[in-house]
């Protein structure tokens, strides 16, 4: 019984967690995709 209340919890708090890092998942990929179209052709990547 406690183990079952854990694992629902467990993963209320996974969910959570993953619903207050979406924002900032999206504006870090934002910057960096904007990041990356600044330098564009200019860099040569080996």
């Amino acid at each position: 019984m406690l183990r079952a209340i854990a694992d629902v919890l467990r993963q209320i708090g996974a969910t959570l967690a993953a619903v207050v890092t979406l924002p900032f998942r999206a504006v870090a990929r934002l910057f960096g995709g904007v990041a990356g179209a600044g330098r564009g052709g200019r860099t040569r990547r080996i």
